[in-house]
């Protein structure tokens, strides 16, 4: 185990990190209202933002934002043209002048059947490309009930660990997927208690270094609301907002950690 006194020195070397996945929401008359009040001049300097609109508006979002926010896709493939209807590449992603891509989101694994493999691949080809991970893991309701969420997210953290070149540009999303949208929340006793198993995984399995500095953020019906006390537990080093980040809450949950 990580000693208490190695994680709180290093709790406070990694930057709060909000990400804002817009999922398949927006129009251009939606987005000009979500770059104006990111652009307000009201977002904290030590949080690191990112937002993920649909592929389609990345260069427009791109363009219209502040450098200080960060811009990714919501998905890639693992190589980088060719015969893959629908999908877009780490290289066209880098083309729209975007550093981020988030994998393995749960709407993927579930919605459309993503295997945990195939999700690491894609880590692996994103990160050789130069982009930087937001890369997202969670168990269902039913697996934790059952008294699975440990083996689940040892099975997916691993998928994607077996392909890391450079954790210094992965962020680790912890998603209980019984949380993604459906106004349920992980308490913040069960948030951090997810997220200091996969700190512990981490350091038994790739090393002490990786385990105290990479950020694991944690997505499922975050707000306005529920961000301050989630942002207190030790081990949670940001967030992964969905539908409050179409919103100027957003801006509450970035500043959470002030």
């Amino acid at each position: 185990a990580l000693s208490e006194r190695k994680m709180a020195a290093n709790a406070e070397n990694r930057k709060f990190f909000v990400g804002g996945n817009w999922k398949m929401n927006g129009s251009f008359e939606s987005i000009a209202a979500i770059i104006s009040f990111l652009s307000g001049g009201n977002i904290s300097p030590n949080s690191e933002v990112v937002v993920a609109p649909p592929s389609i508006y990345l260069n427009h979002v791109r363009q219209k934002l502040p450098k200080n926010v960060g811009v990714a896709a919501q998905n890639c493939y693992k190589c980088e043209k060719g015969a893959f209807t629908g999908e877009i590449s780490p290289e066209m992603i880098r083309d729209c002048e975007c550093e981020w891509v988030i994998l393995g989101h749960s709407e993927r694994r579930n919605v459309f059947k993503e295997a945990s493999t195939l999700v690491g691949e894609k880590v692996g080809y994103a990160l050789s490309c130069g982009l930087k991970v937001i890369a997202c893991i969670g168990e269902h309701l039913s697996e934790r009930e059952a008294g699975e969420m440990e083996s689940v997210l040892s099975a997916q953290i691993k998928d994607i660990a077996d392909h890391v070149t450079d954790w210094k540009r992965v962020v680790s999303a912890y998603e209980p997927v019984w949380a993604i949208g459906t106004g349920k929340t992980a308490t913040p006793h069960q948030a951090q208690e997810a997220h200091m198993f996969l700190r512990e995984w981490l350091s038994e399995n790739v090393s002490v270094g990786v385990a105290v500095e990479t950020r694991i953020i944690y997505g499922g019906s975050v707000n306005g609301k529920n961000c301050r006390e989630l942002a207190q537990q030790k081990d949670v080093d940001g967030f992964l907002v969905g539908g409050a980040s179409l919103k100027p809450e957003f801006v509450d949950i970035i500043n959470a950690n002030e």
